[in-house]
């Protein structure tokens, strides 16, 4: 029963875990500098022929619907939507995911709390166990993602597929590179340089999280 209920303790922590740091891992990148910047590399002024304070206009707007709501993505340019509606429609898509992956990750987030709380109370051998289980979750997010991330950066376009095939609806985010703005807007390029920033904060974490866990595991069980 100990080791079922440790089993059960390990795997709740290490799923909380990896969605708050994935939560997180993606914050910092959600913010106009970034993206402004990333634009830049990936010329998106080329591909949409719009100007610097156009540009920035429309996607700080196409932003905030995506991070503040309300996700109507309408933003016009001399009375013209700037997205057709399968682009909105596909936005929408984008903004209900991160709103679930948001919520799951706060509640992972309350979760984790409590099991600290728990593991506080139980004493020092339960607080050492939970910090060596962060220790591993922490392990595990920086191998994984050296190791996933390795082979989406030799395989992008496979990856891309593979990620939206699970999370959006089978050809509602396929667009034209030509004529349709959101793919101008962000092109391939700057999804290649957010996707590996994003991976490269995760990792980070994760290593901090190996070398706290460790550490204070170790002070617990000194404390006994």
């Amino acid at each position: 029963m100990n080791m079922l209920r440790g089993a059960l303790a390990a795997l709740v922590t290490g799923v909380c875990t990896v969605l708050v740091v994935l939560a997180v891992s993606i914050l910092p990148y959600l913010n106009p500098v970034w993206v402004s910047f990333e634009q830049g590399r990936a010329q998106a002024l080329a591909w949409t022929g719009f100007s610097e304070a156009t540009l920035a206009t429309v996607t700080n707007e196409i932003l905030a619907d995506l991070v503040l709501g309300p996700p109507d993505f309408d933003v016009t340019l001399d009375g013209a939507p700037v997205l057709n509606e399968r682009e909105r429609s596909h936005m929408r898509d984008v903004r209900a995911v991160f709103v679930m992956l948001y919520a799951a990750a706060a509640a992972s987030l309350v979760l984790l709390i409590v099991l600290a709380v728990v593991a506080r109370a139980r004493g020092a051998l339960a607080r050492a166990a939970m910090w060596r289980r962060l220790r591993g979750t922490g392990t595990a997010i920086a191998v994984v993602t050296v190791a996933g991330g390795a082979v989406a950066i030799m395989f992008f376009d496979t990856a891309f597929e593979l990620f939206h095939r699970t999370f959006f609806p089978s050809g509602t985010y396929l667009f034209d590179p030509r004529t349709e703005r959101l793919v101008q807007l962000f092109p391939e390029q700057f999804w290649v340089d957010t996707s590996i920033a994003v991976g490269a904060t995760a990792i980070v974490i994760g290593l901090v999280l190996r070398r706290l866990g460790r550490r204070r595991a170790a002070q617990a069980e000194r404390g006994r």
